[in-house]
Formats: C-alpha cells, sequence, structure tokens
C-alpha cells in the first residue's frame, strides 16, 4: 500500500471505491481495449466512471480519466458557481480518483490542472506513469499556479496488472498491425513492488 499507514477502514472505504474503478476496467477488456477504469468519488458517491475508449473512437487522448472528466465538465450540476467566479477553476477539489492503472503524464497534468484532491491507483505505470514512475507532473514537479495532490499505489494492484496482462496477450484486432500471439502464455507470478 502507500507510504503513509491508513486505518483499516480507511482502506477498506479505497478498496471499495478500486473495486468500482476495476469493474470499469473489466468492461474495457470486453470492449476489446486496454483494461483502464476509473470512478471518480466526491462526498462518498461516485460522480463520474469510465474506460479507457482509445480504440473505439480511434483517439489516442481518450484515455479513462479524460473521458469520466469530460462528463464532469458537461453535467453543471458536478461545478458550482464558486469554481466559476473564482481566479481559476478548481473543479475537482473536493474529489478524489480511483484508477487501475497510475495516471499517465497526460492525464497527470489534467488532473493537476483541474485540482483533483488525490488519487488512489493499482499498479505502476512504468512506461508513461505521471504520478512518480516516471515522472512526478502530480507533485515533484513545481508548478507555478496548480497545486500538487498525493498519489498513492497498490490498491488492486495484483488484479490490476493480471488484468492487464491478459488483454496483452491477445490479439488487438483494433491494431494498426496486429501481432500473432498464440504463442503467448499468461505469466500469473506477479513480483513485489
Amino acid at each position: 500500500m502507500s507510504e503513509n499507514a491508513l486505518p483499516v477502514e480507511a482502506d477498506e472505504i479505497h478498496l471499495h471505491w478500486m473495486r468500482e474503478a476495476m469493474n470499469m476496467a473489466e468492461d474495457a477488456m470486453a470492449a476489446k481495449e486496454v483494461p483502464v477504469g476509473c470512478v471518480f468519488v466526491r462526498g462518498n458517491k461516485i460522480i463520474a466512471k469510465a474506460r479507457n475508449r482509445t480504440n473505439q473512437l480511434r483517439n489516442a487522448t481518450r484515455h479513462a480519466e479524460l473521458e469520466a472528466i469530460d462528463d464532469i465538465l458537461s453535467n453543471p450540476s458536478l461545478t458550482s458557481q464558486d469554481d466559476a467566479v473564482s481566479g481559476y477553476p478548481y473543479l475537482l477539489k473536493d474529489t478524489i480518483l480511483y484508477v487501475t492503472v497510475e495516471p499517465c503524464i497526460m492525464c497527470a497534468s489534467a488532473l493537476r490542472q483541474l485540482g483533483i484532491r488525490e488519487v488512489y491507483y493499482g499498479c505502476e505505470n512504468g512506461k508513461f506513469g505521471g504520478c512518480g514512475s516516471v515522472l512526478g507532473v502530480n507533485q515533484e514537479i513545481v508548478h507555478p499556479i496548480h497545486p500538487g495532490y498525493q498519489a498513492h499505489g497498490g490498491y488492486l494492484r495484483d488484479e490490476a496488472i493480471m488484468i492487464l496482462r491478459k488483454f496483452y496477450i491477445t490479439e488487438n484486432t483494433n491494431a494498426p498491425v496486429p501481432k500473432n500471439k498464440a504463442n503467448r502464455i499468461l505469466k500469473t507470478e506477479i513480483p513485489p513492488p
């Protein structure tokens, strides 16, 4: 889990919301998308949830986080008048994101610009991670305007890794040049973080 030990009841709450994000990742897998899912929680309820839709929309920016952010931005009941009047609208200042994979650099930056309160994620993103695995866009990089946010990894980590592995051993018929993966074997042993 995270470096800061949380009370057991807090961990249970985070695991509950992470399971909801995993449900969205399973939806992505069923739709032949990279299985990443997320939920945005405010006031102990989901205000938006999404999954990756990059293949479906043929748009590499349609990550789960940006799909959910678009839903939030298009719903006036989820933004307040205070946000619109203030100097810069931190629309996510009271919101927590639960996502199955560490946000990429692009998504981590968008979350920072919208003032996300906190992020909980499943597994690290060793290629594109924006919350410390590759680049600390969330907090380590100083920004003159946007405040940083805490990101905590390791919630349902093994499940998040396994669903990604299951996806990556299958044929991606949506790929520009599909690769033959008939000889790939699902590795079930997961090394510790």
